[in-house]
């Protein structure tokens, strides 16, 4: 019986070691598939990223992010997906053009892995470009309730581990932004949108959502803090109490067009023509202030916010032209 039992126990060893040569064979003939859960992968075997899916394959990126390098992607669903084609005119994915589907698609994706837990409200980048720079287009993150993006999109589920990153699955399609966009997501300029929509004639929203001439857009925008200082300084309680013309002479002071100008392309004493026909003047230093037409100085606190259709730069003052008497 003991013969028998070493026989046994040698026939088992000589299984195991044909079996793990065998093994060995397939992986070198490339006959063994190892299991992966890339990004790519996860949207793919899910029913309900079936039109991210299919984006990413007309867009040419399944391949980008089924690769080894890391990102984290905001993943639409496909009743986000129908709602932005509704939204925007087209009757199905395939209307879409195909440049402007790929950097959508960018602008829900950034570079490395970006856990929930290091999320918070402030500006990042996505990886997209739009129209008015070949810079990376800003998203802001609101982490005040939850997680909002450019206050269209929604994180209904964070932090879904795969291979080469992470995926917070969000409710809306977050379209490429407009400079209107960030300023009415960032509570930081409340007091700024309800300027620019006080007078039912005021036609400030609608100019700058535009992407065509007088687009792109430098606007230098005055924080919530910045309005309440003004009202101080001009002795008024709110901004009913500011003429209309004198609101919308403020208001257009703030704003360059036709051009794009971030922040590496200032120079110190450069005079700025702006909007209403007056100028300020840009000095550079520690930090980078202007000068008014009263002579009055405000500094920059946040600049480069770049938007599908221009940049903006966060003041900390609001500038005031010269007025007549």
């Amino acid at each position: 019986m003991a013969f028998i039992s070493k026989i046994s126990k040698f026939a088992l060893f000589a299984l195991l070691v044909t079996g793990l040569i065998s093994c060995s064979d397939d992986d070198e003939a490339g006959d063994v598939i190892v299991p992966s859960n890339t990004i790519a992968d996860f949207v793919a075997a899910n029913d309900n990223y079936s039109s991210l899916a299919a984006a990413l394959e007309v867009a040419g990126l399944t391949s980008t992010l089924d690769g080894s390098a890391n990102y984290t992607v905001f993943a639409p669903n496909n009743a986000a997906f129908n709602t932005f084609l509704s939204d925007n005119g087209f009757a199905s994915l395939d209307e879409v053009p195909e440049d402007l589907l790929r950097e959508v698609l960018l602008n829900h994706v950034q570079a490395g892995v970006i856990m929930s837990s290091n999320l918070a409200t402030g500006y990042i980048s996505s990886m997209a470009t739009g129209m008015a720079s070949e810079e990376p287009l800003s998203m802001y993150i609101n982490t005040e309730d939850g997680v909002m993006i450019n206050g269209m999109a929604e994180v209904t589920n964070a932090d879904i581990d795969v291979d080469n990153g992470v995926i917070h699955a969000v409710d809306a399609v977050i379209g490429l932004p407009d400079v209107v966009d960030f300023a009415t997501a960032d509570p930081t300029f409340d007091i700024l949108v309800q300027a620019l929509t006080r007078e039912d004639e005021f036609t400030f929203v609608e100019t700058l959502q535009m992407t065509d001439s007088p687009a792109p857009f430098t606007v230098f925008a005055p924080t919530n803090d910045a309005f309440v200082a003004l009202l101080d300084e001009l002795e008024v309680a709110g901004l009913g109490d500011i003429q209309t013309e004198t609101l919308s002479a403020v208001l257009t002071y703030h704003v360059v067009t036709e051009v794009n100008v971030r922040s590496a392309d200032l120079s110190d004493d450069m005079m700025v023509e702006t909007l209403n026909g007056d100028s300020f003047t840009v000095n550079l230093g520690d930090t980078v202030t202007i000068t008014d037409a009263n002579d009055r100085t405000a500094t920059v606190v946040a600049a480069d916010v770049q938007a599908n259709n221009g940049v903006i730069h966060v003041l900390d003052t609001v500038i005031l032209p010269g007025m007549e008497e």
